[in-house]
């Protein structure tokens, strides 16, 4: 199957389970225990249905946002995933390019397999970067430092990811930390997979490996790992967006009340997410939380959504129920896997094709102005 006769997210998915090793798709594909929450994130945009409104004048449709005081193309962006070198040699420089190419958000995450540095030199686009809060300060103000050197425009703090989900999936193969023998094994059985990775050379994690004492990848997740500080607090929250200076999101806010401590200290805007159903098992779906956040925040704070997210018609439906736009994981990482920058280009433009369709059949014209009565409960 080539990239042109991948006509979904899906077909994005079933190819990238050819080309990746098996533990390494389970790595990309999985979630917490049961994955009952990952499931559910998707799962839970068809109980709401669109509403069809025709002989609306809808020969031209915007897909043009602002958020973060940034204009993006497309109410879609790319949210921040570790270690994409393992599905594509090329990473997050090419799923950098392709968000800049379709003129969106790329957003960095800490434990990326590029540097701060080599993605802005790869990019034209805006970026942000994932932060986390670290026991060593030190280490958040200078990952700070080279981010405003390299002029990312944002900051994306995810408060969801200091204590570790319990992936099953990843516990059974060892991806990516420590591969069993059964593991290695079945990457044998993808030779184009494993010999791309020979050549780009080990896997690492340029923005942690000073800190971790140059090590291999390996040795950097482990200090990562023992870096989370799980005693933060909101004030930790506050004292770095001060240190930012600029826009700033939340990521994994899950309640009306969080949503009103975001604003209390400062941010920018929030990210209603569940961590693709990676972190807790059994909490709702970003989409089921969203509308009584974005009731309860108004506009004094920039509501958007991450998880689920596999159609355009999703998108229309979050953007209805509050969100001014939406993240995505996985979609993304599913044409990364399947075809590189390309890929990642395909996943965008088919996303961006279903929400103009979607638009189109429901009379909205503008993704800025898409009223709550285009959706209603199933």
């Amino acid at each position: 199957m080539t990239l042109d006769q991948c006509h979904s997210i899906l077909d994005l998915r079933a190819q990238a389970r050819r080309r990746l090793p098996g533990p390494v798709f389970n790595y990309l594909d999985g979630g917490a225990e049961t994955e009952f929450t990952l499931r559910r994130n998707t799962a839970a945009f068809e109980d709401r249905q669109l509403i069809p409104r025709y002989l609306v004048d809808v020969s031209s449709v915007s897909t043009t946002t602002r958020i973060l005081g940034r204009n993006i193309d497309l109410p879609i962006f790319c949210a921040p995933t570790g270690a994409s070198c393992i599905y594509h040699p090329d990473g997050e420089l090419a799923v950098a390019r392709a968000a800049a190419q379709a003129g969106t958000y790329y957003s960095l995450s800490v434990a990326g397999t590029h540097s701060i540095e080599a993605v802005a030199a790869a990019s034209a686009g805006p970026l942000m970067l994932q932060a986390l809060l670290f026991k060593d300060r030190g280490l958040t103000r200078e990952l700070i430092e080279k981010c405003k050197a390299s002029r990312y425009q944002a900051l994306c703090l995810t408060v969801d990811a200091a204590i570790r989900g319990k992936r099953e999936r990843e516990l059974r193969s060892g991806i990516p930390a420590r591969p069993t023998l059964v593991t290695r094994a079945r990457i044998l059985l993808r030779p184009r997979w494993w010999m791309a990775q020979m050549l780009r050379g080990p896997l690492r994690m340029p923005n942690l490996a000073a800190r971790s004492g140059h090590g291999g990848f390996l040795a950097s997740a482990q200090y990562l790992e023992r870096q989370l500080d799980v005693s933060a607090t909101w004030e930790d929250v506050r004292k770095l967006i001060q240190i930012w200076g600029g826009p700033f999101i939340l990521k994994g806010i899950m309640c009306a009340d969080d949503a009103r401590k975001a604003i209390a200290v400062g941010a920018t805007a929030i990210l209603v997410s569940n961590h693709g159903g990676r972190q807790i098992d059994g909490a709702p779906a970003p989409i089921e939380v969203l509308p009584q956040i974005a009731q309860d925040v108004g506009d004094r704070i920039e509501v958007l959504l991450d998880g689920g997210i596999r159609r355009g018609s999703h998108v229309l439906k979050a953007l209805a129920l509050g969100a001014k736009a939406c993240a995505i994981g996985r979609p993304y990482l599913y044409g990364l896997s399947a075809g590189g920058e390309a890929g990642v280009q395909r996943a965008l433009d088919l996303l961006k094709a279903e929400l103009v369709a979607a638009m189109r059949f429901c009379g909205c014209t503008d993704v800025r102005r898409v009223a709550e009565s285009v959706v209603r409960p199933l």
